[in-house]
């Protein structure tokens, strides 16, 4: 009896195991090797599958030469923010894909394309996001289905043109601001370096603030911080 219960016991341990095994070796590899074929059947393009990496390896080490370069002002500013994709679309041409991690990306271009994505949200599903990202993101890129469909339908009014051209003042007001900043640290005997970055980021806040809320940025800048300092904490837990 004892022997048989030990068998038994055995056996349920070599098979959850090689199940495990299974789904392991298939997500890393007979999954995306398969995907890889179906995407070049339909005439796309990239480079060939890495184990487990994929391309972010790549597209890390791409990032970083990319950053590690000065850019002037008349500079493309698209190769030092996605040179990966770049180089991809020089490579493979626009109708390609790429891989992050195990995860084919399919890069999409054409508008017509895109148009039937948009409108077939059945067929072409979100990716699964990790808890803590739908957590902290849950905004219309992160819904599928009859969710991203609600949520579409309650904010596309607010991109009317008719919406958009009332908010005009509040970005004039917002700019103008920034602008004047600027005026006021520079005259014309000294000149100065402006890191400009930080001005963008609170003139996007503001306007948001302003228009959305119809506050001002100063009166939510703490609100903003511990925005920011949840989207570090968020990004380094990931």
């Amino acid at each position: 009896m004892d022997v048989s219960i030990q068998s038994i016991a055995l056996a349920t341990v070599l098979a959850v195991l090689t199940t495990l095994a299974w789904r392991v070796v298939n997500w890393v590899w007979l999954r995306p090797k398969r995907l890889e074929r179906l995407l070049r059947q339909q005439g796309l393009s990239g480079k060939p599958y890495t184990f487990l990496f994929g391309d972010l390896k790549e597209d890390l080490r791409l990032l970083k030469e990319a950053k590690s370069k000065p850019i002037a002002l008349s500079d493309d500013v698209k190769p030092r923010l996605l040179p990966f994709v770049c180089q991809s679309f020089q490579t493979y041409g626009k109708d390609s894909f790429m891989w992050l991690g195990p995860t084919p990306r399919v890069n999409i271009t054409n508008p017509g394309q895109l148009k039937e994505i948009f409108s077939r949200i059945y067929d072409y599903r979100q990716a699964n996001f990790s808890p803590l990202v739908k957590l902290l993101f849950c905004g219309l890129p992160f819904r599928n289905g009859e969710k991203w469909a609600q949520h579409r339908k309650i904010i596309s009014p607010a991109f009317h043109m008719e919406k958009l051209k009332l908010m005009s003042p509040a970005f004039y007001s917002s700019c103008t601001e920034m602008v004047d900043r600027w005026e006021k640290l520079v005259s014309i005997d000294i000149s100065c370096e402006v890191d400009v970055w930080v001005d963008l980021h609170n003139l996007t806040c503001d306007v948001i603030s302003r228009t959305a809320f119809g506050s001002y940025y100063e009166e939510g800048v703490r609100i903003f911080k511990l925005q920011e300092e949840q989207a570090l904490l968020a990004n380094k837990a990931l």
